[in-house]
């Protein structure tokens, strides 16, 4: 057989495989990265703007109670322990306690400063979009917030790659369609961020929120960074991790930009238990632990 022949044989099947395989990518890529435009995007789930405060502000299966306003600050906890030495800071449960108000300081953010925004976006999944003329999707409803009536309007339109989203919020005599809230999103629906503005009578930036899922997993994280311009917290955030790790599958970290301190906390989304680290508040770099029942326990 001449060897010429032979090696012009191989150079064209493996030229024509090569096509094949490059053909099969550009098929798998378009699969992935093009959207189906005559349908509407996804909105993504409700944990990539509301961030999971539950293990620290439902008391029902503690005695504890824990004070959910702004005053009751980390420096007030301070001090009380400071004034009441004996009492260790609310008892036993001063590890946990420390933890739930740090949790609970941002959980009023969102209670009192997100409450509109977050009623928007989580009545958005229940309505049924209209296509609009320029390929975009609009949902349109009403919300009530504190006995008032708004208007939300969700916009989602597909961009090369993901989704851009813009949330319009409207009050009869008051304001109207007031970009409250935009973001962005890939095709899949495992990362995207949220930005919220303060307010319509205030319309400077006021939160940055960052998101990464993995739906198969069911684990992700979620990010609150604060971004007023010019605010002293400015740059302060707070983080929740959720995973499959053990003994603690859930974690908070809490940059407080103020007194330029950082409170770790993680704990077992099942048991309850966990622990707490704060340089600033303990005097040392070390783990403080509370048991299932959230009281103070030595090292596991």
């Amino acid at each position: 057989m001449n060897i010429r022949k032979v090696r012009k044989g191989i150079q064209l099947f493996l030229a024509f495989t090569l096509v094949l395989l490059i053909s099969a990518g550009c098929k798998g890529n378009n699969t992935t990265n093009t959207p189906d435009t005559t349908k509407p995007p996804s909105i993504p789930p409700k944990s990539t703007f509301v961030m999971d405060f539950s293990d620290f502000t439902d008391t029902s299966s503690s005695t504890m109670i824990i004070p959910l306003h702004p005053a009751y600050s980390v420096s007030l906890f301070q001090e009380f322990t400071a004034m009441y030495p004996e009492q260790n800071a609310l008892g036993d449960h001063s590890n946990w306690t420390f933890a739930a108000l740090n949790v609970g300081f941002w959980n009023i953010v969102g209670i009192l400063g997100l409450a509109i925004p977050v009623a928007s976006f989580v009545e958005s999944v229940k309505q049924t979009p209209v296509k609009q003329p320029d390929g975009s999707w609009i949902w349109t409803y009403s919300i009530t917030v504190s006995g008032i009536t708004y208007t939300a309007k969700l916009q989602g339109k597909y961009t090369t790659g993901g989704i851009r989203w813009d949330m319009y919020i409207s009050k009869q005599g008051d304001f109207t369609d007031f970009l409250w809230y935009y973001g962005e999103s890939d095709l899949g629906g495992t990362h995207g961020y949220w930005l919220l503005k303060e307010k319509p009578s205030k319309p400077d930036d006021l939160l940055r929120i960052d998101w990464n899922r993995d739906p198969a997993s069911e684990t992700g994280d979620i990010k609150y960074t604060n971004i007023s311009p010019g605010g002293l917290e400015n740059g302060g955030y707070i983080s929740f991790v959720v995973n499959r790790q053990e003994p603690y599958n859930r974690i908070y970290t809490i940059y407080n930009k103020g007194r330029n301190e950082t409170t770790y906390i993680e704990w077992n989304f099942t048991t309850k238990a966990g622990r707490v680290k704060d340089a600033g508040h303990f005097n040392n770099d070390e783990w403080h632990y509370w048991d299932s029942n959230l009281k103070n326990t030595t090292v596991p």
